[in-house]
């Protein structure tokens, strides 16, 4: 099963941006809100359905679009829920 997470538009800062990503997943409570803290939990997913998890962002911060290839690459290995990123206008 395919689940479609839509981040906020206008979260361009990293700030922003995490808290927004952290927002479209449901990301849990112990959640950190720094580089570090989102690819761990965007390796982990373990909170939401196996399946694909596809995260619609229009981009906008280099660091934290970093931390999401390399999410979505280290999660395509892992197996059970995968994160694929896909960037709006």
């Amino acid at each position: 099963m395919t689940y479609r997470h839509v981040v906020r538009r206008g979260a361009r800062s990293k700030k922003d941006a995490i808290g927004a990503i952290a927002e479209a997943l449901s990301f849990p409570d112990w959640f950190g809100h720094n580089l570090d803290a989102l690819y761990d939990c965007l390796t982990d997913l373990s909170w939401l359905p196996e399946g694909e998890h596809v995260l619609e962002w229009e981009g906008g911060n280099a660091d934290v679009e970093a931390v999401l290839s390399d999410a979505a690459a280290r999660s395509a290995d892992l197996g059970d829920r995968v994160l694929t990123v896909v960037y709006t206008d």
